[in-house]
């Protein structure tokens, strides 16, 4: 209540880009871990050979540059998903591009993979291992330059792969982001099928030892497309699917006034209003790969019942972000707590 309050009264009124600047500079000072720490949960559960603290993680998005793993642990997360990276360093799209629709408790964001580049990101996670982070938990998230042609796109993930893969607890191939052009493209099995073999290759070969492979589906996937992934992912032996993405979809039920909603433009929707998609992926994935794969579960995650009614339904591991920045440092050991057996 007393984040929301001040929610409500300083970062509200400030744009959002620099209210999550702000709060991710005193998450990377440690500033809230103090107040944390006796609510940090330890539930461990192994998952694609990994051992995670807890269930309830932290999604690709917040922490694009591996800039606060250590701060962001020690809020409750059991891993942290950095990214989404790519082979070179690019400034993102224009700025405004980040959004809140309040009343819905929701964020558009058209970022467009603003981030340091591979090479830089691959040393500040060397340093991070070498130090005090050789036993957490992180995932890495990589996805394509947007001045990359399509049909370069498998050059651009193999040398991310190949910089990132060593430091990566597991490896996540990003085809699913609405807002690098072409990108969702390469969700259709014939364009997903060499990429996904082709970072196979170097997650498997990787001189730090094999390192799992995920691929991050649309929630704006027919459920047929849906299908064809997930039997490509078997079929190519990959470790897992996270499932959801960001919208593109608009729906009828957004409490915010459709005015706003027009301004804001186009992007990616996260927030509760992915909740009841995201969990119908998860269920339709859960039957058709059973136990073969991991499954991440991604999008609308907000109060600890969420995350209590996904693993319920199948997930191995739940994300989450948008309800980070609504409810605050305490928000990840709450859903934390609630990954823990029944």
């Amino acid at each position: 209540m007393v984040y929301r309050a001040f929610f409500d009264a300083v970062f509200s009124s400030m744009d959002p880009e620099k209210a999550h600047e702000r709060g991710f500079a005193a998450i990377k000072a440690g500033r809230f871990a103090t107040k944390v720490a006796l609510r940090k949960t330890h539930a461990p559960r192994t998952v694609m050979g990994i051992e995670f603290p807890n269930a309830f993680g932290l999604a690709a998005g917040f922490d694009k540059n591996a800039r606060a793993v250590p701060g962001l642990l020690a809020l409750g997360f059991g891993h942290v998903e950095i990214g989404t990276v790519t082979a070179r360093p690019q400034p993102g799209n224009p700025k405004p591009r980040l959004f809140r629709l309040v009343e819905d408790k929701a964020i558009v964001n058209r970022m467009g993979f603003n981030n340091d580049g591979a090479a830089a990101v691959a040393a500040r996670l060397h340093r991070l291992r070498q130090k005090s982070g050789r036993d957490a938990v992180i995932g890495v998230n990589i996805g394509k330059n947007k001045a990359t042609e399509a049909a370069d796109a498998i050059a651009d993930y193999v040398e991310s792969a190949r910089l990132l893969a060593p430091y990566a607890s597991y490896l996540v191939v990003n085809v699913s982001s609405p807002n690098t052009p072409g990108l969702r493209d390469l969700q259709a099995v014939d364009e997903l099928r060499p990429l996904l073999a082709a970072v196979k290759d170097v997650c498997d070969r990787s001189h730090g030892g094999r390192v799992p492979l995920v691929v991050k589906i649309a929630p704006d996937l027919a459920d047929a497309d849906v299908d064809a992934v997930a039997d490509l992912a078997i079929e190519l032996g990959l470790d897992g699917i996270s499932a959801t993405n960001t919208t593109i979809a608009r729906p009828d039920e957004l409490l915010t006034p459709r005015t706003t909603i027009e301004a804001a433009g186009a992007g990616g929707l996260s927030g509760p209003v992915l909740a009841d998609r995201s969990t119908e992926v998860l269920v339709r994935l859960k039957a058709r790969v059973g136990n073969r794969l991991a499954i991440i579960s991604v999008g609308g995650v907000t109060a600890p019942e969420d995350v209590r009614a996904r693993l319920d339904a199948g997930a191995d591991l739940v994300q989450g972000y948008t309800g980070f920045i609504y409810e605050g440092p305490l928000w990840p050991s709450r859903l934390a707590a609630a990954s823990k057996p029944a």
